[in-house]
This record gives C-alpha cells, structure tokens and sequence, in this order.
C-alpha cells in the first residue's frame, strides 16, 4: 500500500503526488497522533519539565501544522471541487481538535506545574514564552470553563470555522462566476495592451469573439482606472462592489447572513471567556491594550490626514469636472480619474512605468536588496509544486549554510483565491541535534507570460511582491529552534505587518529601483528624470488612502465593540457600523449599492478580525525602523545585521515592542509615519 504523501514528513511537501482522496485519511491519522502524545503528557505524574511537558507534542504537532498547512494551502490556490469539499470534511475535526485540546484541564495542569516549578527558572527566554503563551491560550481556550461552557465554547468555535470558509468560498465562486464579454476593440479604448490581449485569450480559450473581462484584480483594476468608456466602469464597479452580497448573481453565494453568524458567534465566545465583546477578546494576545486605544490611534491619525484627503478629493472632482467633462463625479471614476489627474500633474502614467518593470529584473532586484542587508544569498533551488508556474527558492548563510527555502506563487488564476500573502510551510526548530529549517508559501495574483512575453509589473505590483516578501523573511530569517515562538508564531498580529511594510520603502529607493529596470522594447533602465516624477507622485492621494484604511480599521473595531448581536439602537445592524464609520471619515462618497463588507475576507475569513488596525499600527513601527536606514545607508549591511538580529531572529521569543527597542534604541514614535506619507503640515 503506497504511502500517504501528507504523511511524508522527510523533506518538502509532496504536491506532485498530494491528491484530494489522500487529504481526509491523513489529517485524521495526524489528529489521532496529536491526541495520543497530548494524553501521555496529561496523565505523566511526574516532575514538569520541558522534556516532559512541552517536547513530547512537539513533533506530532509539526506533522500536524505542516500537513494541514498544505491542505490548506492547496484549498486557497487550486480550489477544485474535490479538494474544496477535502478541506471542509477535515476543518470540523481540525477545529474541534483544537478546541478539545485548548480545554484539558489535565494537560494545563502541567504547564501551571512547570510555571510555578524551580525547573521553569532555567528555561530560556524562547521555553518561558512558550510556556506563559500556553498558559493564556488555555484561559483563551476556555480551560477554566465548566463543562456546559466548555460544550458551547467548542461548538462556537467550529461553527466559526465552517463559516469563514464559506464566507471564503462564496467570494471565490462569485468572483470566478462573473464575466462580460465585449465584442468590439474600441469598447476597450484605453485600456492597457496586454490587458486586452489577455481578454482576447480569455474569450478564445472559450471559443468566443470578442474580449472577456472578468473581476480577478489584472483585469478588473487596469479597466478601472484606464477604460475610457463610463458605462463600462460602471458595470464593473457594480459587479465588484456586490460579490457575495444580496445585489450580486447569486442568493446562493450572499455573505450577509454569513457574516451575521460570524459576528454573533464571536460576541459569544467573548462573552463566554468574560470579555465585554470580541475586540477585548482579540487584543489580549496584542501590542495595543484596548479598544478605546486602537480607536484613539485611529481617531487622532484620521485627523492629521483629513485636510490632506478633503483637498485631494476636490481636486479629483475639480479636474473630473473641468478637464474630462465628468460633472457627477462617482466611485467608478475615482480610479480612472486619479490616473489622469497623476499622468497630468506628474507626466507619467502608471503603464509607463510598468514597461520597465520586467519579472526577472524585479525579483533580481528584490533578492539584492535581501542579498545586501542580511548577508544571505539566495539561489534556484528544486521542489514539487501545484502549479507549473510555481518557482522554489533557498536561502543561505555567507557560509553556504541553509537558512531557508520558498515557493514563489505570483500569477493570478482560475481556482486561485484573490489577493496577495504569505503563510508558513515548515517552522523552524531543533529536533534532538537536527535542524528543521523554516520554508515558506509567498502567493500573489499578478498577470502571467503573455503570448510568450514574461510579465511586467507595475509599481504597485513591485511594492506588493516586497510587501509580501518581508512576510517570508520574518519566517525565514529566524533563530529561534523553539516550536511556537519561531518565526512568525507567536508575534502579536498587530507587529506581524512590520517587516512587510518596512520592505516598501525600498521600491522608492533609486539605488535599488534603477538596478531592476528594463524598458520592454529598448531594454534601456528607468530613467532618473522618471524616477524623479514618480518620487514626487509618491505621496499622491496618500491622505484619501490614508483615510480609508482608517475607514476599514475603524469599522472594524466598532464591528466588534459597538455592534451587539441581537441589539438595537444605532448600531443595530453592521450595515448601521459601516454607515457611521464613513460618515465620520469617508471622504470619497460610496453609492448605496456598495456592498464591500461582504468581500473582506481580511476580518471574516483572514485571521484580522479586531485586528486591521495593525496596518497602519505596525506601518508606525516600520516607517520608523527604516528612519534608522534613512540615517545610516539604506543598503548598510551593519543596520541590516541589527534589524535581523533584533526584529527578524527573535520571532515571538520576546514582545514585539522590546525588540523594535532594542533595534531603534527607543519607542516608536509616530514622525517618520507622516513624513513618509507627505503629511508632516497641513498648513
């Protein structure tokens, strides 16, 4: 009998061989296994230790993450039927595992035992967070619940499980189900080349005439913001602003009553634990301390960014008004008319710069920039991957030592959930004398080759693939062999966007930007006089952005705060939240049919329920540890060394704020934020 190949735990994950039928009998073996070593540590009555507490799970626990990990991997970038319904006949068991497990009061015990022993006093910093994260997980878990609450914390958490997935599903199935076909060229006037070439291959693959849009981001925003046909933005706008909701194609795949049972089941598992609601619940694992202080945040960067954003959007429904003759200016024209209006003031247009953009020359580039600062190299390495298109990578010390390896995922396609991230694969730890290296998954949904030419990206895109990388290297880089604490596992999610955003700021660096160039038909590099216009457009309508990332936080957290199931006045519906937050941020005007909330997956589907604030929480920490950059060489491999050593090597071995201290030598302070985003007056 051949063996399950997500049982194969010797090297890399086996996606040539993984298949749907293989998903459901192996989690099940790898649950049984977890539950056993669980037991056996549960019903030890000797001395808590480490070796006799926290080392006996450890390796059925890595099977297990890594395993389902996979699966759930595959769920997000090759969503077939099959493997979709694999994955939901497995999430209810993996869930409940987790939720069982979180409860035993028999196994908490222990660790209480080997917080309270002489033994806990030789552990190191890495072992006592381990230790003191498990202990409030358990409390988390509801471990100090009877066992009615117990009963109906476990079935909270399943049932908010099977929801986010289909909260997922639904914006998948709605997203791939819309198309509109266009049978003349000139009804594409303006739209980008290559965007209308992939049409054209999308109808034919179809065995059409014409052009075949669809909402899959390299397609939906290059219409946006170049199609100079109104109606046709419109429609699309329309489409996108209503998938999984009562307005859009399908009652089947409308998310309004999903996210009804998501909130109310969340406001009950708070209140089962004994917090006042959700965000209390979420922020206990977190930097910020309490709502009222991540609103505060919110409220106070909201009004250092509003006159900035209220003169922006003038300026947008003047030069609409004015220049292209658009006098009700709408949603559908904001993307369109913030090109022209940036191509105007600037001389150049986004597509522009895309022509020197080539994906080879960008990843070089990126790599560099890694190569520089962290005195690592990285080179082609060899894997099995779920899709042909996907790329592997290894990471290594100046010593050849290996530090880490990577899957780099960055078309969009059929079957392959919107959006960009990054998620662990392997976790770095020691195993006896042996080193299990971290690997892992870096997924974006940009155009792939056409019509045998590589891609070009545009500036966006290059920020979202370094975005996306600084994840990876917050994986990647690490030093700590501890399960649970390595890598990204136990960073508070309102740090974890750190790294991610620090890497940004190095798309507007010339010395590295002009080293990743190559004109599409002269090869020549971008040049400086270029750079320069796009440098001064940098921090263009950053006050509107500004402003709606807020938008997003604030709704959010009220979300999960003001909104009470079942309640009634203001806020008695989330649609009520959602009305208040725009009505005392919103600066851009949304129609009424705009139904946003039910495609953002971020806080009911992504782990950032109560937690979207950390963008712009973490952007702070990040816009000033790059200061220190600014201040002593952007490429300096000796501030690099610091940043690894403090920031990226600890992992969650030590709070968040202790290791952004120990690498800037202070708190982080709020003045490099502002002056990045061009909003240091507003005189």
């Amino acid at each position: 009998m051949a063996t399950n190949p997500l049982l194969d735990f010797t090297g890399l994950p086996r996606f040539d061989l993984i298949r749907a039928d293989d998903i459901v009998p192996a989690i099940d073996a790898l649950l049984a296994e977890a539950r056993a070593a669980v037991d056996a540590v549960a019903n030890d009555t000797g001395a808590a230790t480490w070796a006799s507490v926290v080392t006996p799970t450890e390796t059925a626990f890595d099977h297990l993450d890594r395993a389902w990990g996979a699966v759930r991997h595959l769920n997000a970038v090759v969503n077939t039927p099959a493997i979709r319904d694999a994955y939901n006949a497995a999430l209810p068991k993996v869930t409940a595992f987790y939720a069982d497990i979180g409860q035993d009061v028999a196994w908490y015990a222990r660790f209480k035992a080997l917080a309270k022993s002489a033994n806990f006093a030789s552990l190191d910093e890495a072992q006592r967070k381990v230790v003191d994260n498990a202990i409030r997980d358990f409390r988390l878990g509801g471990a100090e619940l009877d066992d009615a609450g117990k009963a109906r914390f476990k079935a909270v958490q399943e049932a908010v499980a099977t929801s986010s997935s289909r909260f997922d599903d639904n914006v998948l199935d709605s997203e791939n189900a819309w198309a509109h076909y266009v049978e003349r060229p000139e009804d594409l006037a303006g739209v980008p080349a290559d965007v209308v070439t992939a049409a054209r291959n999308d109808a034919q693959a179809e065995r059409r005439a014409g052009y075949k849009l669809t909402l899959r981001v390299p397609c939906y925003l290059p219409v946006m913001q170049y199609a100079n046909d109104r109606a046709l933005r419109a429609r699309m706008h329309h489409a996108y602003a209503t998938l999984a909701s009562d307005l859009g194609s399908k009652a089947e795949w409308d998310n309004t009553v999903v996210i009804g049972e998501i909130l109310a089941l969340r406001y009950e598992e708070a209140r089962l634990l004994g917090y006042a609601n959700f965000a209390d619940l979420s922020l206990v694992p977190k930097m910020a301390q309490t709502p009222g202080e991540v609103v505060a945040f919110l409220r106070d960067l909201a009004q250092r960014a509003r006159p900035f954003a209220e003169r922006e959007y003038q300026a947008l429904a003047a030069y609409a008004r004015e220049t292209l003759g658009i006098d009700d200016f709408a949603a559908w024209d904001l993307a369109y008319v913030t090109e022209k209006l940036k191509s105007a003031r600037y001389a150049f247009s986004e597509q522009e710069v895309k022509q020197y953009f080539p994906e080879d020359r960008v990843v070089a580039g990126l790599f560099h920039v890694v190569e520089t600062i962290y005195g690592v190299s990285i080179r082609k390495g060899s894997a099995p991957t779920w899709h042909p298109s996907v790329r592997f990578f290894e990471i290594r010390d100046r010593d050849g030592a290996l530090v880490g390896q990577f899957y780099l995922d960055l078309y969009a396609r059929e079957g392959k959930q919107s959006g960009a991230w990054m998620d662990d694969a392997i976790n770095r730890r020691c195993i006896h004398d042996r080193l299990q290296h971290p690997v892992a998954y870096l997924t974006c949904n940009f155009s792939g080759p056409l019509d045998g030419r590589q891609p070009y990206f545009t500036h966006r895109e290059v920020i979202t693939l370094f975005h996306e990388f600084g994840h990876g290297l917050h994986q990647l880089l690490t030093r700590v062999d501890v399960a649970g604490v390595s890598g990204l596992q136990g960073v508070e999610w309102d740090a974890v966007e750190l790294p991610s955003q620090f890497m940004e700021n190095y798309c507007w660096e010339w010395d590295v930007l002009s080293q990743m160039t190559a004109h599409a038909e002269t090869g020549k590099p971008l040049p400086r006089d270029l750079f320069e216009r796009m440098l001064a457009a940098r921090n263009f309508n950053s006050g509107l952005a500004t402003m709606r990332q807020i938008e997003l936080a604030l709704f959010d957290m009220l979300l999960h705060t003001a909104y009470v199931p079942g309640g009634g006045g203001r806020f008695a519906t989330p649609q009520a939240v959602l009305d208040f937050v725009r009505q005392e941020v919103a600066v851009a005007p949304k129609p009424a049919y705009d139904r946003f909330m039910h495609a953002f997956a971020h806080i009911f589907a992504g782990g950032y329920a109560a937690g979207y604030y950390s963008y712009k929480w973490a952007e702070v920490l990040s816009a000033d540890a790059f200061s220190l950059f600014e201040e002593r060489g952007v490429l300096s491999p000796e501030v690099g060394a610091r940043f690894r050593d403090e920031v990226l090597a600890r992992g969650g071995s030590r709070p968040a704020l202790e290791s952004f201290i120990a690498f800037r030598g202070r708190p982080p302070s709020l003045d490099a934020l502002l002056r990045h985003n061009g909003m240091v007056s507003a005189s």
